[in-house]
C-alpha cells in the first residue's frame, strides 16, 4: 500500500484524528500573547542596559551591508541579523564614513564604534536597534510556535513558548543585536521542520525546513551543525523507513535531502547577494587575507575542510572568512582564563562546561520540566507517534552538545541556546501529556513548575545575570564563574552615570576595568586612565594604583596572569550587579601589564600604527607579568619584522617558556622557533592567539 506521505499524527483515514484539544484560532491569540508578555517583560528587565561589547561593531557593520552591499567589515557573523537591523538603521538615519582598507581587527573595531558611540547618537541607534531586535525575535518565536504546533500539537506549542518566555537568557537576549537567539530559534524550528519533512518526504514540508535552513545559516557560523544535523538525520531515515512504507524508493529520498541541503545553501548566498567576493570590486578588502585566517587554524581536519572550502567557493568570501575566524576562536580557543566552580582553565572549560551552564541558567522549574519530558520519551510513555519527532530533537541537541564539548567555552550559556531551544519542546510534550490524560497530579506538577521558574526569573532585573538558586542566584554566582553569560559590558552607562554624579564635580580621573569600549566611554564624556596616553601613560605604567577603580567582576576571580588578588581581597564600596566599584590605594602590577599589553596592541594595530611605542609597550608589559605568554608572541613578530633575529628569538622563546600545557598553544611556538634554522626572510609571523 502507497504510504500518503503523512505522519501518524496528522488527520487522515488511515490515522486517528489529530487530538486538537485548543482550536487553531484560540492557538494563534495564546501565541499573540504570550509573545506580546515575553516582549514587555524583556523590554522592562533590560532597560538599563547599554551595548553588549560586540553591539556597535554589529549595527555598523549592518548599515554597511545595507547601504552598500559591502561585508568587510565584522564577516566573524553571517549577515541576517546585521542586515535586518542596519536597514532600520539606515532608513531612519545614520552618519557612516567612508570604507577603507583595515590593519586589523582592532583598527575595524575602532572605526565601527566611532560611527555609533561619536558619529551617531548611541541612545537613539540603541532604542532603534532594540525595536528591530524585538521585532525579529518575536517573528522568530511565533514561526517556532507554529512549527510546533503543526509537527507536534498546540499543547506542545503553548508549553515550549511558555518556556522560552519566562527564560531570563532569553529575555535578555530579545532586545540585543547579536546572533545568539535568532539561531537558536532557527535552529530550533529548522529541526522541527526537518522532523516533520523527512518523515512525509512531501515538497512542501521540505522546502519549509530548507528556508529555515538557509536562515539559520545566514545568522550565526554555528548553524554547520544544523546542516550536518540534519543531513545526518535525513540520510538516516531515507535508509531506515522501508520503501514499502514511503512509497518512494531511497534513491528519491536521498536526492530530496540533498535537494534540502543545496536550497538551504542557496539562500545563504541570497543573503550576501549571490557574489562571492564581500566588495562590488571583488578585490579582498578584509582586515587581515582570508589565506592569512586559514593559515592561523592549528588542527589539521578543521584546517583542511577550510582549505576544500576555498578551493571550491563553495559559500562566499566572507562567510568562509568568519568560518574560519569561529573554528580558530570558538573550536580551537583562545587563552582566555575562565572560571568554573571556582576553578580556573585557561583557553577551554571542562567537557561538562554546557550542560552544567545549562543547569545553573536555567530556572529550575524550566529545568525540571525538560527532564520530566526526556524521561517520558526515554520511557516511551509519550504517545507513539510523538517518538518520531521527539527522538530528532534529542539527536539534535546531542550534536549540539558533542560539537559544544570541543570547542571554547568563555562565552557561556549564549552558545547554548540552541539546545535550551531544543529542551524547551520537551517541556511542552509534558504539557500535552497533562492536557491529554486529565492527570490532576501531573498538571499541579506542571502548573507548580512554570510558577517556580516564573517568581524565580522574571522579577529578576538584568536577566543577563540570572543564575538560579543552585549557585547562589545572581549575587553569589560570580564567585563560580565568569565567562560571558554573566556580564558582556551592559554596565558601561552605568560606569558613566557614576561618573558624572561623584568623580566629575572632584575632578577625579575613573580607572576602569572592564568590557567596555574606550569610544562609548568618549562618548558618553567620562574621563577614564587611557583616553589621553600622553597623559596617563606613565600613570598606567605605575603598579601601584589609586582613586576610584570600576572592575567588572570576572576580572577579580583568579588568573595566570595579570592577577587582580589584591582589588579580590577588598571591600567595594559600591556594587551594580557584576560590576564592582572601589576606591584607595592598591599596589596592582597586573593592572599595569594590562594597561600596557593593550596600548601596545592600540599602537601596533591602529589605522597609522607606530610600531616603536608599540614595542615599548609590549616589552615593559612583558618585564612585568611575563606570564602573559602572548605579549611575547607580539614582541617576536615585531622584531622578526625588523630583521632582529637573536631579539625575535629570544622573545619567542619566552613566549614557550610560559605558555599553558597545552598542544594547541605550544605547538606553534615550538613550529616559530623551529622555523629559526631557515632564513629570516622565509619566517612568517605568529598570530597572537589573544587577538581572535
Amino acid at each position: 500500500m502507497r504510504d500518503s506521505g503523512v505522519l501518524p499524527n496528522e488527520e487522515s483515514p488511515a490515522n486517528p484524528r489529530r487530538q486538537r484539544e485548543i482550536g487553531f484560532d484560540t492557538f494563534v491569540w495564546l501565541v499573540l500573547l504570550l509573545v506580546s508578555l515575553g516582549i514587555l517583560r524583556s523590554a522592562i528587565a533590560t532597560r538599563l542596559d547599554g551595548f553588549t561589547l560586540d553591539e556597535a561593531y554589529h549595527i555598523a557593520a549592518g548599515v554597511c551591508y545595507a547601504r552598500q552591499r559591502d561585508f568587510r567589515i565584522n564577516p566573524e557573523q553571517p549577515p541576517l541579523v546585521k542586515l535586518w537591523v542596519g536597514s532600520v538603521i539606515s532608513v531612519t538615519g545614520f552618519h557612516l564614513d567612508p570604507l577603507r582598507q583595515f590593519s586589523d581587527k582592532p583598527d575595524e573595531r575602532v572605526f565601527a564604534e566611532r560611527m555609533v558611540f561619536r558619529e551617531n547618537d548611541p541612545d537613539s541607534v540603541q532604542r532603534r536597534a532594540r525595536a528591530a531586535m524585538f521585532a525579529l525575535n518575536g517573528l522568530l518565536l511565533i514561526s517556532l510556535a507554529l512549527a510546533l504546533e503543526r509537527v507536534f500539537s498546540p499543547g506542545v506549542a503553548l508549553g515550549a513558548l511558555l518556556f522560552l518566555v519566562i527564560d531570563p537568557t532569553v529575555a535578555a537576549h530579545w532586545p540585543v543585536v547579536m546572533t545568539d537567539l535568532p539561531a537558536a530559534l532557527l535552529s530550533a524550528t529548522t529541526v522541527v521542520l526537518a522532523a516533520r519533512a523527512f518523515g512525509t518526504w512531501m515538497w512542501g514540508d521540505l522546502v519549509a525546513g530548507s528556508a529555515f535552513l538557509g536562515f539559520d545559516l545566514a545568522a550565526k557560523h554555528s548553524a554547520p551543525v544544523v546542516f550536518l544535523s540534519v543531513g545526518v538525520i535525513g540520510i538516516w531515515l531515507a535508509l531506515w523507513r522501508p520503501v514499502a512504507v514511503t512509497g518512494q524508493p531511497r534513491w528519491r529520498r536521498f536526492l530530496k535531502v540533498g535537494a534540502v541541503l543545496a536550497v538551504g545553501l542557496a539562500i545563504l548566498w541570497g543573503f550576501y547577494f549571490f557574489r562571492y567576493a564581500e566588495t562590488r570590486s571583488g578585490q579582498e578588502s578584509f582586515n587581515r587575507p582570508l589565506a592569512n585566517k586559514i593559515a592561523d587554524v592549528n588542527t589539521p581536519l578543521y584546517h583542511s575542510v577550510l582549505t576544500t572550502m576555498d578551493a571550491t567557493h563553495i559559500v562566499p568570501r566572507a562567510y568562509l572568512w568568519g568560518f574560519a575566524d569561529t573554528v580558530r576562536a570558538g573550536m580551537e580557543g583562545r587563552p582566555i582564563p575562565q572560571l568554573v566552580f571556582g576553578r580556573v582553565y585557561l583557553g577551554k572549560g571542562p567537557k561538562y562546561f554546557f550542560p552544567v551552564m545549562i543547569v545553573v541558567k536555567l530556572p529550575i522549574g524550566l529545568g525540571l520540566l525538560s527532564l520530566l519530558g526526556l524521561i517520558l520519551f526515554i520511557t516511551r510513555r509519550l504517545a507513539p507517534e510523538r517518538n518520531h519527532p521527539a527522538g530528532v530533537m534529542l539527536v539534535a541537541a546531542l550534536l549540539f552538545l558533542l560539537v559544544l564539548g570541543t570547542g571554547s567555552t568563555y562565552a557561556g550559556i549564549r552558545h547554548a541556546l540552541p539546545v535550551v531551544a531544543l529542551l524547551s519542546i520537551f517541556a511542552g510534550l509534558v504539557v500535552e501529556r497533562a492536557l491529554a490524560s486529565g492527570s490532576r497530579g501531573l498538571k499541579s506538577v506542571i502548573i507548580g513548575a512554570y510558577v517556580l521558574a516564573f517568581f524565580s526569573a522574571v522579577p529578576a532585573m538584568r536577566p543577563w545575570e540570572y543564575f538560579n538558586e543552585f549557585v547562589g542566584g545572581p549575587k553569589n554566582a560570580y564567585k563560580y564563574f565568569d565567562d560571558e553569560g554573566t556580564d558582556l559590558g551592559q554596565r558601561t552607562k552605568e560606569i558613566a552615570t557614576y561618573y558624572r554624579r561623584f568623580l566629575k564635580p572632584a575632578g577625579e580621573i575613573a580607572r576602569i576595568i572592564y568590557m567596555d569600549s574606550d569610544e562609548e566611554l568618549k562618548g558618553r564624556d567620562v574621563e577614564y586612565f587611557g583616553r589621553d596616553m600622553e597623559r596617563d601613560l606613565k600613570r598606567l605604567s605605575q603598579p601601584e594604583i589609586s582613586g576610584t577603580i570600576f572592575v567588572r567582576s570576572g576580572f577579580l576571580s583568579p588568573k595566570p596572569f595579570w592577577d587582580r588578588r589584591v582589588l579580590r581581597e577588598a571591600t567595594p564600596v559600591a556594587r551594580f550587579g557584576n560590576l564592582f566599584v572601589y576606591r584607595g590605594t592598591y599596589l596592582s602590577p597586573a593592572g599595569a601589564a594590562a594597561a600596557l599589553y593593550f596600548h601596545g596592541i592600540e599602537e601596533l594595530y591602529a589605522d597609522k600604527p607606530d610600531e616603536g611605542a608599540a614595542e615599548k609597550a609590549l616589552q615593559q608589559s612583558a618585564q612585568i607579568d611575563p606570564s602573559a605568554f602572548f605579549v611575547n608572541i607580539e614582541l617576536g613578530n615585531l622584531r622578526l619584522k625588523h630583521g632582529r633575529r637573536k631579539e625575535a628569538l629570544q622573545a619567542y622563546s619566552d613566549a614557550l617558556k610560559y605558555a599553558p600545557e597545552d598542544a594547541l598553544f605550544r605547538q606553534p611556538i615550538d613550529e616559530q622557533i623551529a622555523r629559526f634554522a631557515h632564513p629570516l626572510g622565509e619566517i612568517p609571523s605568529l598570530r597572537n592567539p589573544f587577538l581572535e
